[in-house]
């Protein structure tokens, strides 16, 4: 594997195979989806290839108005611990920015914590619903 650094890209074209490929090696229970109608929804993404490999990857959607959120940060196992998530995250941020966002939100299983923390962001109570699991939900 070369040294080289990835290659950051704003809202690139991806196709759901190298979508599908990315997050088939980075989560073991992905399952093909079908990502044209989800990019289309979102505020803006970030895409890292070496060459043309997909190797990151990080979804931002908004709410219209001042918040954003970030959804599916997704680094190629092979590529991990060097940094890349954090690049990812970071230029997700600033391009949310300059989309007029002013509260950036992300959830993340507690052992995250620290990788979320590198990118800038601090721990906040929030709450979440399964409406699939929860019989309770409305």
């Amino acid at each position: 594997m070369t040294t080289n650094t990835p290659t950051l890209s704003v809202s690139p074209a991806l196709t759901d195979e190298a979508l599908n490929t990315l997050f088939t090696a980075a989560w073991p229970d992905h399952r093909p989806t079908a990502f044209a109608p989800l990019l289309a929804r979102s505020l803006v993404w970030i895409a890292a290839h070496r060459g043309d490999r997909l190797v990151g990857y990080v979804n931002v959607v908004g709410d219209g108005g001042a918040h954003a959120f970030i959804l599916d940060t997704t680094v190629h196992p092979e590529e991990g611990r060097r940094g890349l998530g954090v690049r990812l995250v970071r230029a997700a941020a600033a391009e949310a920015r300059a989309r007029g966002a002013e509260w950036l939100h992300v959830d993340y299983e507690p052992e995250l914590e620290p990788f979320y923390a590198a990118c800038g962001f601090r721990p906040t109570a929030a709450g979440l619903m399964n409406l699939r699991a929860d019989a309770s939900a409305p």
